[in-house]
Parts: C-alpha cells; sequence; structure tokens
C-alpha cells in the first residue's frame, strides 16, 4: 500500500516537472519591447529602410571626415599665428596661450577622432623656444597634409604619431612658459 501511495506521489511529481518544461518553451512576448513583438532582425527591415540608413551612415561619416579637416585647418592657422608672433616678440602674449590651450585641444580631438591614444615614445624634443615654434609649424602643416591625404574610412597611423609629437611639442613650450 506505502509503495503504490510512493508510485502515485511520483507519477504527480514527474507530471508536473512535464508541465514546468512545457510551460518554459512557449515563446511569450519580449517585455523588453514597446509592441511586445521580439525585436526584427535585419533580414525584416524593408530595403528603403536599409538604403536610408546607409545614407544616414554614409553621411555622418563624411560630416565627420569634414569636421575634422576644419579642425586641422584651424590648428594650421593658429600655429602659423603662434610662429608670426614668436617672430616679432620672441616671447608669447596672454592672447598666444590661449591660442596654444586651443591648438592643444584641437590636436587632441583630431587624436581621438583618429583612433589614436598617449604614446609613450620617447621622441627629442628641440631644446629651444624659437626651434620649438618652428617644429610646431612644421609638424601642424604635416598633420593637415596627412589628414587630407585619408579618407572617411581610413586611419592614418602617421598623423596619430605627428598628434602624438604635437602634442609634446605644445607641452614642451607650454613647460617653458615659466
Amino acid at each position: 500500500m506505502i509503495f503504490k501511495l510512493f508510485q502515485l506521489i511520483f507519477v504527480i511529481f514527474l507530471f508536473a516537472a512535464a508541465v514546468v518544461c512545457v510551460n518554459g518553451q512557449i515563446n511569450l512576448p519580449d517585455a523588453s519591447t514597446s509592441s511586445g513583438r521580439p525585436n526584427q532582425s535585419k533580414e525584416d527591415v524593408p530595403k528603403n529602410v536599409k538604403e536610408s540608413l546607409a545614407k544616414n551612415r554614409i553621411d555622418r561619416e563624411k560630416r565627420d571626415y569634414e569636421e575634422l579637416i576644419e579642425r586641422g585647418e584651424e590648428a594650421a592657422k593658429l600655429s602659423a599665428e603662434l610662429g608670426s608672433s614668436f617672430d616679432k616678440q620672441n616671447t608669447f602674449s596672454a592672447e598666444d596661450w590661449k591660442k596654444i590651450d586651443r591648438l592643444e585641444k584641437l590636436v587632441k580631438r583630431i587624436r581621438k577622432e583618429l583612433g589614436g591614444d598617449d604614446s609613450d615614445s620617447d621622441e627629442i624634443i628641440t631644446p629651444t623656444m624659437p626651434t620649438a615654434v618652428k617644429t610646431l609649424q612644421e609638424k601642424t602643416t604635416f598633420l593637415l597634409d596627412e589628414l587630407k591625404k585619408c579618407t572617411p574610412y581610413s586611419i592614418s597611423v602617421v598623423a596619430i604619431e605627428n598628434s602624438n609629437a604635437l602634442l609634446k611639442i605644445v607641452s614642451f613650450i607650454q613647460n617653458g612658459k615659466n
């Protein structure tokens, strides 16, 4: 009798376990979407929507590239102004220090957009301020040329290395401020 009772309890337990397993396989609506339907895959997206998304992505990349070139041109302009100012006065004015700070921010942003980061290379920095200013102008012009050579879809390692060198020169100039 006890054996039959245990058999009955065991069968009920197996039946309950089977019900739980079957319910776990039912496709319930996805709570993460507003419609309750699962996210559509890329294959379900209409062709015109795909084309529109691709066009927007290309336009955004072109716009980002144009902004990168504009930053490079502004950096070249600032370095030219700093060079002419230093040649006239053999020192920097308060306005020039603001331009140096702006130049540093521009070059850091250019480097970031190119996908670069701070390098630990020990490049020799010119020992005097006049040569540092001249090198600053040359490297900024070279950076602009490199930016114009690359496309919105490429990464220029030379431009990244040049921006790192430019930041070291700017740091040298800022440390020579005193």
